[in-house]
């Protein structure tokens, strides 16, 4: 009887933090609620480390992917196909640069912070055009208020 009490509870304990991880889900948007065109919404997200983040193909023509070199060290990047939802768990803590490739241009950004994360110097190394930039920049000004 007791062997069954304490299984029951280290089963309970491990469970218990997989029911902690949160989803959150993210629209690919031609046209956002704002007005704003071609937008993930929400275009920023504060997660924590085993949270996972649900792209959802709401409008046609769109994906979810990193871009190379917005994602904190040791952390798996992904890329989703055009049209298809993708889930990804995030489980290194850093601020994550998120694109749909064909509209990165237009500037269709999001960013994502999780846990205690603060921007690296480098984030906006490497070709980024300036649609993209200052919307990832206004994204990241969420860090101050969260």
């Amino acid at each position: 009887m007791l062997r069954t009490v304490v299984s029951g509870l280290a089963l309970a304990a491990m469970l218990g933090g997989a029911a902690l991880a949160e989803t959150f889900e993210v629209q690919m948007l031609n046209k956002g609620a704002d007005g704003g065109r071609m937008v993930f919404e929400p275009a920023f997200i504060h997660a924590q480390p085993g949270d996972t983040i649900k792209f959802i193909a709401a409008n046609k023509g769109h994906n979810a992917e990193l871009n190379k070199g917005m994602m904190p060290a040791g952390a798996e990047g992904f890329k989703g196909k055009i049209n298809e939802e993708i889930e990804v768990t995030l489980d290194a803590e850093g601020i994550y640069g998120v694109i749909c490739k064909p509209h990165f241009a237009m500037g269709m950004v999001m960013t994502i912070a999780v846990g205690d994360a603060e921007v690296p110097e480098n984030f906006f190394e490497g070709r980024v055009p300036q649609k993209a930039k200052e919307r990832f920049e206004a994204q990241l000004a969420n860090l101050a208020t969260n």
